[in-house]
């Protein structure tokens, strides 16, 4: 899968567009909110796109973002979406294999209530959030036959690191991110999975994203996130051997 379109569930008018851009995957944002009532809009936000959204032939992959599985609300997560089927999930605060296996455990538990065939959900780990996930970037090969990918996160990094902006005056990323961004590249080889870099909404400008999209297929990631559905065409033509 080579373009992957993050869409806020809550954000329900961007839904058509979202489906009908061409990308390959879409993440369901279910929002950075813990208070119950607002996830709970949420669920029901993402219950009502994945309904409508599965029985479309062609669509992408769908994919919901899920809390971590150190917080308290992993598992209402689950047990809210997982009946709706959706193909896999991303996992915020990913940190090495051992978070991708208690993942994979509690999944398994939710898919045999839900009558799904054990190992449907796919899982993509956010793996860069936290210094520590940093750290343990070696540590996802073996850990699931359900993992499908490792992306790149600088927000969630820089919000840990105290740090507003990760790019440097000339558009580069800053050494401190662009150490973490190498480093998923070669966590994923070594686990025989999909590399996905980051998306960077700031950039709006089609000339500025075919260079970010052509600098990722460069470096060797295999995927690039974006919240444009304008930039998903510019994913997929550069990514077309992936």
């Amino acid at each position: 899968m080579r373009s992957w379109l993050v869409v806020p569930a809550d954000r329900q008018g961007d839904f058509a567009a979202a489906l009908s851009c061409g990308a390959d995957a879409l993440a369901l944002e279910l929002g950075n909110s813990t208070d119950r009532a607002a996830r709970a809009r949420a669920w029901a936000a993402a219950r009502d796109f994945l309904g409508r959204a599965r029985g479309l032939t062609p669509r992408p992959a769908l994919y919901v973002r899920v809390a971590s599985v150190e917080g308290g609300l992993i598992d209402a997560d689950l047990a809210a979406l997982v009946p709706l089927a959706p193909d896999g999930v991303l996992l915020e605060e990913a940190c090495g294999g051992a978070s991708v296996q208690h993942l994979s455990a509690k999944l398994a538990v939710h898919e045999a209530e839900a009558g799904l065939e054990d190992g449907a959900t796919r899982i993509v780990a956010l793996a860069t959030q936290t210094p520590a996930g940093v750290f343990a970037l070696g540590a996802y090969a073996g850990a699931s036959r359900r993992l499908a990918g490792l992306a790149f996160d600088a927000a969630g990094l820089g919000d840990c690191l105290g740090v507003k902006t990760w790019r440097l005056p000339n558009g580069e990323l800053a050494s401190t991110f662009a150490l973490a961004r190498a480093l998923v590249l070669f966590g994923a080889a070594a686990a025989g999975v999909a590399a996905i870099d980051a998306a960077f909404p700031d950039i709006a400008e089609e000339t500025a994203w075919r260079a970010e999209c052509l600098a990722a297929r460069r470096d060797g990631f295999a995927a690039k996130m974006t919240s444009r559905p304008a930039h998903v065409h510019v994913i997929n033509e550069l990514f077309a051997d992936r």
